[in-house]
């Protein structure tokens, strides 16, 4: 298959690389660091010079600080958050009334602009156990700062990322992909030979279009604007989310940020820079209040434009992140989708390249990762309905809102946005197989977390049993073997962790479940010298 927007045959051809990543956002660097602990050798091809401060995703949720944290970044993204968190407080100190009233509750998220109560969280949730450190953080890590640290990452890593070189097309054999390159500052074009080519370059994916993937979905009807901006007037700006006539908008919670949506069809033009005069009548349609924005540090625009790929691959060529799906900002959750498709796929890539497992085991990327998207795009259709200006739609915010106002509706939607809900379809009675596995505190006064930094698998062997041990044996390099005991759940007799910190197969001292050799074939192949 050849598709191909650059007809310059007249290159040189790089045969180094097992993978090329099409784009160096959070997805295309996490995924690079997956592969290179897998041992694949990869480039990552990006347009841009450096990373991208434009405002975006404002943090991140349990699930993507628990995948990090097995990676050892947690330090790293706490220092990320106290920085971002002490911004939030002087906005809130400037912004207090003075007038000794209570400040609000504390948030424990948003949906569709509902506050829910941090107050009201079911906390002892069985989702929410053994979470561990990472429980703590995430909220206030933004995206261009987790860029940065996933970019100091690949680079200990020895990732090799080529900046201002963006892919013009590639050929595609049963052997690999030939992948074709230009640099931006209009020097020779470049080609690489590589195994694997895997399409992160964003919703308006270049490599998802050339590979025939289908995208679809519902139509935009929105246009939102984030911004950080230097702006006067902003006295009569009310906290928090706000309902108006023509759409919704909040200010702050950091210094000089605003976001406004409205219900008027979507931009006419989502490529240009939003300029201040652009986003001061966006922001006085929608506010009813008159705002002057005097200078702009960061602003983007945004719709509700809602699709999902039909497949994640398509031979030798993948998908991941807004490449395979987009949709509204609203919950946050774009940025975590795209980091469990990079933690799902990274090792399993890896081990295909190594020769260790067969093409097909790329298949279950799609079948685990598709079902996850899906449920994305509707829980953001979902927050769009309820925050059209139409009489019906604030009918249902009303009865939506006094849900969330309580206990249990606080409990289910936190649970929600964290990701605590998820779970993949796999092989197995146990209640923690397919699930994201607990950070259990062990005998030695370690957690599970700190024995997945190295990429590879992890049998827990917690009842001092020689042939659950012996299982391993022929996976080495692949599965790490770890025997101690675990206080706090003495009925736990094992768990395969798979790279990803998903449990592949648990059993209890009690139980009749087979042992983990059918796991361990179906995600690591034949054991060597079987």
């Amino acid at each position: 298959m050849s598709t191909d927007t650059n007809t310059n045959t007249n290159v040189s051809i790089d045969t180094n690389y097992d993978v090329v990543i099409a784009g160096a956002g959070p997805i295309g660097l996490l995924l690079a660091c997956e592969l290179r602990l897998g041992g694949a050798r990869v480039l990552v091809a990006e347009r841009l010079a450096g990373v991208d401060e434009t405002i975006k995703a404002g943090g991140i949720n349990t699930l993507t600080a628990v995948s990090l944290y097995r990676r050892g970044l947690l330090p790293a993204l706490t220092e990320v958050q106290v920085e971002t968190a002490n911004g939030m407080k002087e906005f809130l100190r400037t912004q207090s009334s003075g007038d000794g009233a209570a400040p609000p509750p504390k948030s424990a998220g948003h949906f569709a602009g509902i506050t829910l109560r941090a107050d009201l969280l079911d906390a002892s949730d069985p989702a929410f156990a053994e979470v561990g450190p990472p429980g703590e953080v995430g909220r206030f890590v933004p995206q261009a700062p987790l860029e940065r640290l996933l970019g100091r990452r690949a680079d200990e890593l020895g990732v090799e990322v080529r900046r201002q070189v963006e892919l013009t097309g590639y050929d595609a054999d049963d052997e690999g992909v030939t992948v074709h390159l230009a640099a931006t500052d209009g020097s020779a074009p470049q080609s690489v030979r590589t195994g694997w080519l895997v399409g992160c370059d964003g919703g308006r994916s270049l490599v998802r279009k050339l590979a025939g993937i289908q995208f679809p979905g519902t139509a935009p009807e929105i246009t939102g604007y984030q911004a950080i901006a230097d702006m006067t007037g902003t006295e009569g700006l009310s906290k928090g989310w706000n309902a108006t006539g023509t759409g919704m908008y909040t200010y702050g919670p950091m210094p000089g940020r605003m976001v406004s949506i409205e219900f008027d069809g979507p931009p006419a033009d989502r490529r240009s820079p939003v300029t201040t005069e652009e986003l001061q009548a966006g922001v006085r349609r929608v506010t009813g209040v008159d705002v002057t924005v005097h200078a702009l540090h960061t602003a983007t625009r945004f719709t509700d434009n809602c699709r999902q790929a039909d497949t994640y691959r398509a031979g030798r060529v993948l998908l991941a992140g807004d490449a395979a799906h987009v949709h509204s900002p609203f919950g946050g959750q774009g940025l975590n989708l795209g980091v469990g498709d990079a933690m799902n796929l990274g090792w399993k890539l890896a081990l295909v390249v190594s020769g260790r497992a067969p093409a097909d085991l790329l298949d279950t990327y799609t079948a685990e990762r598709h079902p996850i998207g899906a449920w994305v795009l509707d829980w953001t259709r979902a927050q769009i309905a309820i925050m059209r200006p139409d009489a019906h739609a604030r009918a249902l915010r009303g009865i939506v809102g006094d849900l969330a106002g309580t206990a249990d509706g606080t409990t289910y939607f936190v649970k929600r946005i964290s990701g605590a809900w998820q779970r993949y379809d796999l092989p197995g009675d146990h209640p923690l197989t397919g699930r994201s596995a607990p950070d259990l505190e062990l005998a030695d006064g370690t957690r599970l977390g700190d024995h997945l930094h190295t990429g590879r698998a992890l049998l827990l062997d917690l009842a001092d049993d020689p042939k659950l041990r012996a299982r391993a044996a022929g996976y080495e390099g692949l599965v790490d073997v770890l025997t101690t005991t675990c206080p706090q759940h003495p009925e736990l007799a094992g768990l395969l962790v798979r790279p990803d910190g998903i449990t592949a197969w648990a059993a209890d001292t009690d139980s009749t479940e087979d042992d983990p050799t059918e796991a361990l074939r179906l995600w690591f192949g034949a054991p060597l010298g079987a």
